[in-house]
């Protein structure tokens, strides 16, 4: 577990299902996520998969004992590269009040000093200036633009929906000066 001032960054439990389902039951989640609005039963079964997993953190508001979004954090292959991806989704209820920021740099100090990572990367909507605006207050540098690169809905024709990608990253030397860390060593 990882603690801020105000969060707590851990683990999946069963008992985030209706939490997890009070923000991906709404459709302005998926404004720029794949995917669709889940059911309750749909939150229970993805709350219990979490659970066992390591890729999906819960971003808990200590004051209230709530999950209020989650991280993914998951190694890229080929795993000799040691490069990591990020990702956030938190509920809009909670959104501008810095919490995927703080939570998002906790699990990045706290995974650079843990682990030996060279890169660590994320990508969002050039169309979502809230989330590309994260990832520069935390540090991650932009790379480049990916153009029509991925779809996630159709239009009511059928079309895919092409949209555009921007790409951020961070190295383990530049973690240093961002974050305030040492990164782990190489074994």
């Amino acid at each position: 577990m990882i603690s801020t001032t105000r969060l707590k960054i851990r683990p999946f439990a069963a008992r985030d299902a209706a939490d997890l389902h009070a923000y991906l039951a709404d459709p302005a989640t998926y404004r720029f996520e794949p995917g669709d609005p889940v059911t309750l039963a749909e939150a229970e079964e993805m709350a219990h998969e979490r659970t066992g997993g390591t890729e999906f953190w819960a971003v808990e508001l200590m004051a209230e004992g709530r999950m209020i979004g989650h991280l993914y954090f998951a190694q890229v292959e080929p795993t000799e590269l040691r490069t990591w991806t990020l990702g956030y989704i938190m509920n809009p209820a909670f959104q501008r009040r810095g919490y995927a920021t703080e939570a998002a740099v906790a699990l990045l100090r706290w995974a650079f000093a843990a682990r030996p990572i060279h890169r660590v990367v994320a990508m969002c909507n050039p169309d979502n200036p809230a989330s590309w605006r994260l990832l520069e207050r935390v540090g991650f540098r932009r790379e480049g633009l990916l153009r029509r690169n991925v779809f996630f809905r159709r239009g009511a024709d059928g079309a895919e929906a092409w949209t555009d990608t921007l790409v951020y990253a961070m190295l383990a030397d530049e973690a240093v000066e961002r974050l305030g860390v040492e990164p782990a060593a190489v074994a």
